[in-house]
């Protein structure tokens, strides 16, 4: 980037970085205000405001429509859309400080707004609680990228493909197996539902972030520095963007995968 792009790109960061100025274009980015009416909404002074909004107004990012009201630009609504990635990566920087995204693409990366609405859950219990919950309320499909067989929950699972629910997985050709997955998979006949077309399945050769979704929530958990997911900490929501997230990183994997082949499986432990 060359110095007066440099320069241009700061200016813009420099009008972002006021507190008042931020919180005018979130403001904006819901709905248009009258001056004196978003002074008060931003409890400041319509003198205040006014200077701001002369900012705002000289860096593209706010125009005055026909009726005087003062609205984002085109330009503004586009900056104003990229806020949220920031806000997430800031609200969580103590996390990011020792966990990546893995090998997580670009595209995906620069959409890391859309998860900025959720509830971080922490501990193993929890997150098998919490998990054992979206199970129970799927009522079309349930979709997962895992590294880890949550073997407490493969009998609540294959309740919820047996009364309808479609059941698609993705594993790594190198899964935490424990014990006793196999006998419970052979009780609950989890290869007639293969057959049946209830449950799809693909592998991939290794997997650094792992989700769960069904048709109303979601989850996402990150990979430690090592690369591995942190299943310790997961980042939970019904929010209709992170859900849509989700939906499209899980089909990237999916039409990536290759074949399921069980005896490629490690041993259980």
């Amino acid at each position: 980037m060359d110095g007066e792009r440099e320069e241009e790109v700061n200016s813009l960061f420099f009008e972002l970085a006021g507190d008042l100025r931020y919180s005018t274009l979130l403001k904006l980015r819901n709905k248009s205000y009258r001056l004196s009416h978003l002074a008060e909404e931003l409890n400041a002074t319509m003198q205040e405001t006014h200077r701001n909004i002369s900012r705002l107004v000289s860096s593209n990012l706010v125009t005055k429509g026909l009726e005087g009201d003062l609205i984002l630009t085109p330009y503004g609504e586009s900056i104003v859309s990229l806020i949220p990635s920031y806000s997430f990566m800031f609200q969580n920087r103590e996390y990011f400080k020792d966990h990546s995204f893995g090998d997580l693409p670009l595209k995906f990366i620069l959409r890391i707004g859309c998860l900025a609405e959720c509830e971080v859950v922490n501990g193993v219990m929890a997150i098998l609680q919490r998990w054992k919950y979206m199970f129970l309320n799927s009522n079309e499909y349930i979709k997962e990228i895992i590294s880890e067989v949550p073997v407490d929950l493969i009998e609540t699972l294959s309740s919820r493909i047996q009364s309808g629910v479609k059941f698609s997985y993705i594993f790594p050709r190198d899964p935490v197996v424990p014990k006793g997955r196999g006998e419970i998979l052979e009780r609950i006949g989890w290869r007639s539902l293969i057959s049946k077309g209830m449950v799809e399945r693909r592998m991939l050769d290794s997997v650094k972030l792992v989700l769960i979704f069904n048709e109303k929530h979601s989850c996402v958990a990150f990979p430690n520095l090592k690369g591995r997911p942190d299943l310790n900490i997961i980042y939970y929501s019904d929010n209709i963007e992170f859900h849509e997230w989700c939906e499209d990183y899980f089909a990237y994997q999916w039409n990536r995968a290759g074949v399921f082949d069980e005896s490629k499986l490690p041993q259980e432990i």
